[in-house]
């Protein structure tokens, strides 16, 4: 969805913040567009400079807060990264930010979750196990529990089961679940203002997709 959007909108030039391990930075770098892929994950950007296409993509570690932002058509935040910002005073620097990158008539798209879904009613080990095969480590199986839900704030522990030595790793997480309504009242001071909101195809009902135009 995302890789059309930029197609729509004519972008030549994409920022993907909180780009992890770069799969969608490397297909749009594929498809012609000149890629900026920004995280702060050390190991994520290790894994995305080994993947194909992966030397079209301009890689920087860090956050958009404190790195220089570079001036681009399109700045896109996949994964529901948005949530990741459960302060507001963080959260509204980084619009700032986002702001300031854009060239005139540039856009900003990204993803939250619709708050009314509950999505994390179905974050319990038994609805959340998958298990994976990876050439590098061998079988993964990992899930996702809740631990609290209080304020918009809903945080979970992420458990990941290494069947080749038996590791288990748990980490703890914590996303902020915004509405419409705060999201756009973010963004307009920000200086930007929704044009479009749209649902994600794949996620109809679940997940919702703003697309922002910095003001003139």
């Amino acid at each position: 969805m995302y890789a059309k959007i930029a197609d729509e909108f004519g972008a030549k030039t994409v920022l993907d913040i909180g780009c992890g391990t770069g799969t969608f930075a490397c297909l749009l770098a594929t498809q012609g567009f000149s890629v900026i892929g920004l995280d702060p994950a050390a190991a994520s950007l290790t894994v995305a400079r080994m993947k194909p296409g992966a030397t079209r993509v301009q890689w920087i570690q860090g956050d958009i807060i404190t790195v220089p932002a570079p001036r681009v058509d399109l700045v896109t935040m996949t994964g529901n990264v948005a949530q990741v910002f459960v302060d507001d005073v963080e959260w509204g620097l980084t619009l700032d930010r986002i702001r300031t990158a854009l060239n005139p008539g540039g856009r900003f798209v990204f993803e939250s979750r619709i708050p009314e879904d509950r999505a994390w009613l179905r974050w319990r080990r038994d609805s959340s196990t998958t298990r994976i095969h990876l050439p590098e480590i061998g079988a993964l199986e990992y899930w996702v529990e809740v631990t609290e839900v209080q304020d918009g704030l809903v945080s979970f522990d992420s458990t990941f089961v290494f069947e080749r030595d038996g590791a288990v790793v748990t980490s703890t997480s914590t996303l902020r679940f915004r509405s419409e309504e705060e999201l756009a009242a973010s963004l307009e001071s920000a200086d930007m203002f929704v044009s479009e909101l749209r649902e994600a195809p794949d996620r109809p009902g679940r997940e919702m997709v703003f697309i922002a135009v910095a003001s003139e």
